[in-house]
């Protein structure tokens, strides 16, 4: 097995996508704009190499730079999102402290999200969190570290 070389900066620079399985393409692109504010990329990429599966539409979260990437795929069989299954389990996103949190639940409240609220704790380690999840129950999270 080949090692990371010590001489050229391999670190990682940041998450530069995130791609789901939706069921309901239109709605999540609707619920993905709505809450973080991205912007609908007027193109669709397919399945690299499985083209004929699917494919997803990008939506980049102008803030941060973020895209969501939301997939189409021709087998999905309608079936919500569940963490208890091998794959994802949820994905969390960093803010900038417990007050940017603030701000988030009084956007996801004026938007009618249900979420966890803000949820403080100590051990193991200390950090605040948000928990709500999109319209196919994909757990999302909003985390600030302490």
């Amino acid at each position: 097995m080949g090692r990371v070389s010590t001489t050229i900066d391999a670190r990682f620079g940041g998450v530069h996508h995130v791609s789901l399985t939706v069921t309901d393409l239109e709605r999540s692109i609707a619920w993905y704009q709505r809450v973080f504010r991205t912007e609908r990329l007027e193109i669709t990429v397919p399945h690299y190499g499985r083209e004929e599966t699917g494919y997803s539409v990008l939506l980049p979260e102008p803030r941060s730079g973020l895209i969501f990437g939301l997939h189409k795929n021709v087998d999905n069989r309608g079936q919500r999102f569940d963490e208890a299954h091998t794959g994802l389990d949820h994905v969390s996103f960093g803010v900038d402290g417990r007050a940017a949190l603030e701000v988030w639940v009084a956007w996801l409240d004026e938007l009618g999200v249900a979420h966890t609220g803000i949820v403080d704790e100590t051990e193991p380690i200390t950090y605040s969190t948000i928990v709500f999840r999109d319209p196919d129950n994909i757990q999302l999270e909003l985390i600030a570290m302490e």
